[in-house]
């Protein structure tokens, strides 16, 4: 269909607050690996993933077969019965886990209700409301998630139905706290310490953190952040839960899990988005004390952890797991990695490369340092006339997000690269940026 004729017809029946990327926007209709294609046949190296989520590429045949099988069996009979592929995937997923000790698993069907059931979990077991997130966060789009979430634009109201503070944000780049130093002081992590002992009651249900953050534009926390945080939390009792909605499954190359990189056990992890590599299902995962702790009475998930979703899910983890795409990740994303920091030092309008793996990040600026939001809408249009897909975040929409599939090849990162490369001499000229 014609994506003119489409707009018209999506703005007729949609919400208008829903985002399309581009001032023309564009339809997928179809994907092979890390390549898509647009209804008017347009061919698109995918550096996004659908936001983070097409971890092992476009129509795999493994993964592919297994829902199709399932299909073919049954579609639907909700929690009230077995589910062998959820017990399977549960069981796999466990064995998997970063935290220790024994542990189980609710199935939800997006990263939002995971959040959203995890934030149920700790305030249950620990008797309180009191939760503590990041500012630049991003939790998701229910009335709780969006209450914890650390940034305007993502949150229509101020009401929220828990007790919720804020701490600073370990973002090096634009830190207050260590700006005329040089180097990270940990002081970002201190403040937790102050926020607890000043802004709420002390019995604190729980600190809720993404090891690297997805929206806010890609941003991770320096070394020694989380050891820091684990020790204040520890004193206290209050939980950790580690929001690995974006992070999981090997996307950064060095760890399976986000959190691992920093040497911290989380008593809870959030996961969704390449958990299905596109079909709708999350997670919560943590201590079984914790998952265990809301009412004994009779509870039942309709959707979560359903028949296709589960088996589509457990093929996909297996597929990321036989074809070692963590390490993928780690080798393709470092040269990448490489080329983008080497851009950095060549072209003024990129501020920091951040992020690890297949997770990275450019932050675009001005002449004098400032967020250069235009850059970054500029960038991502010239990347697509040149047949590149990326995306953006954080708070002032000036940071690109480049996350392909971990089924990137070297060869497709450095086409991509170039690109970056042509899309940044066109976008850096100072009446562009300014």
């Amino acid at each position: 269909m014609n994506p003119e004729e489409l707009r018209e017809r999506h703005k007729a029946v949609l919400p208008e607050w829903i985002a399309l990327y581009y001032e023309r926007p564009m339809e997928l209709t179809r994907g092979e690996g890390f390549k898509v294609w647009d209804s008017e046949g347009n061919e698109y190296l995918d550096f996004f993933g659908g936001i983070v989520t097409t971890i092992s590429g476009h129509a795999i045949p493994e993964i592919v077969e297994a829902v199709q099988e399932q299909a073919a069996k049954i579609f639907h009979s909700s929690t009230l019965y077995l589910i062998e592929n959820q017990v399977r995937l549960a069981e796999k997923l466990i064995s998997l886990a970063p935290i220790s000790g024994d542990k189980k698993i609710f199935f939800t069907v997006s990263g939002t209700e995971a959040n959203e059931a995890a934030l149920l979990f700790a305030t249950t077991h620990r008797g309180s409301s009191e939760v503590i997130a990041l500012r630049s966060s991003y939790h998701g789009r229910s009335f709780a998630t969006m209450g914890i979430t650390g940034q305007s634009s993502w949150r229509p109201t101020a009401r929220s139905p828990l007790d919720v503070q804020y701490v600073a944000n370990p973002y090096q780049y634009r830190c207050s706290f260590c700006r005329n130093e040089g180097r990270c002081n940990l002081l970002c992590a201190d403040d937790l310490r102050a926020v607890i002992e000043t802004q709420t009651t002390g019995c604190v249900a729980a600190f809720i953190a993404e090891p690297i953050q997805g929206v806010g534009g890609f941003i991770e926390a320096p070394p020694g952040y989380f050891e820091r945080v684990k020790e204040i939390l520890d004193e206290t009792g209050i939980l950790l839960i580690s929001d690995e909605v974006q992070t999981a499954f090997g996307r950064t190359g060095s760890h399976f899990w986000g959190i691992e990189a920093h040497g911290v056990e989380p008593d809870m992890v959030t996961i969704a988005k390449g958990l299905g590599n596109g079909l709708s299902i999350g997670a919560v995962m943590g201590r079984a004390e914790i998952i265990d702790s809301i009412s004994p009475n009779l509870h039942v998930s309709t959707f979560g952890g359903n028949h296709l979703s589960t088996a589509g899910a457990l093929a996909n983890l297996n597929y990321i797991l036989e074809n070692d795409l963590q390490r993928n990740a780690d080798e393709v994303g470092g040269y990448l990695r490489d080329r983008l920091m080497k851009m950095a030092g060549e072209h003024p309008v990129v501020g920091e490369v951040r992020g690890r793996g297949l997770m990275l990040g450019m932050e675009l600026v001005g002449p004098d340092g400032e967020p250069a939001p235009q850059a970054a809408a500029g960038f991502m249009q010239a990347c697509r006339e040149r047949g590149v897909l990326v995306g953006k975040g954080g708070i002032n929409a000036n940071a690109v997000r480049i996350s392909p599939p971990l089924t990137i090849t070297r060869e497709a990162a450095e086409e991509a690269a170039n690109v970056f490369e042509e899309a940044l001499a066109e976008v850096g000229t100072p009446e562009k940026v300014g």
